[in-house]
């Protein structure tokens, strides 16, 4: 169970730690102190509900379909392949930041309303949680659960990291050089998972 935990844990973390809207939102937020624990808890709560909803799905349609878990681990090889291309490159190319911008308080309702909007109206979360997260889950069945809580323990130990931790964080942040490491850091981490997958596929 524990290496499914931890499968779990680091591919989830890797998926949810590229710069995107969201997490420099999570940043603006922590950076300013405003609402943070609630940002926080829509971005790590929505994010657990749609990784339950992957690997539930992908457990019933695998029950249902025999040849569904072998689809989905080329189509995760193929896609974690090309999303470690994408992150190599922007570690190459760098430039990226995550700077929060200065301006004046912003109400509750409008934070929210915000946070929710970058959380689900996201084609890519569902990407990362429901499609890819329950695909790879199948690999550790009957303990798929445990990979899916890992990857959601992923979520609330990177979001609230983000946003308790921004005031510490913002400097090195605002740092592309800080960024081009991590986005190598991401790849690595998508091609390694990439190659499990891909030998358990061969193996199958």
């Amino acid at each position: 169970m524990s290496g499914a935990l931890i499968a779990g844990f680091f591919s989830g973390l890797g998926l949810i730690a590229a710069i995107g809207a969201q997490n420099a939102f999570v940043l603006r937020q922590g950076v300013r102190r405003e609402y943070v624990g609630v940002v926080v808890l829509i971005c790590a709560v929505s994010d657990a509900l749609l990784v339950a909803l992957g690997v539930a799905g992908a457990q019933v349609i695998a029950t249902s379909l025999p040849a569904f878990e072998q689809i989905m681990l080329w189509a995760g090889v193929a896609f974690l392949l090309v999303y470690g291309v994408l992150r190599f490159r922007a570690a190459w190319r760098g430039g990226a930041a995550l700077i929060p911008s200065e301006s004046a308080p912003v109400p509750l309702v409008r934070v929210v309303a915000i946070c929710l909007a970058f959380t689900w109206l996201n084609p890519h979360v569902y990407l990362d949680t429901v499609a890819l997260l329950g695909a790879l889950s199948l690999q550790y069945a009957p303990l798929q659960w445990a990979f899916g809580a890992g990857a959601i323990a992923a979520s609330f130990v990177f979001f609230a990291s983000l946003g308790y931790g921004a005031r510490l964080l913002a400097p090195m942040l605002a740092r592309p050089g800080a960024w081009r490491g991590l986005e190598a850091v991401i790849g690595a981490i998508m091609w390694a998972i990439a190659a499990k997958l891909m030998l358990r596929a061969m193996l199958a």
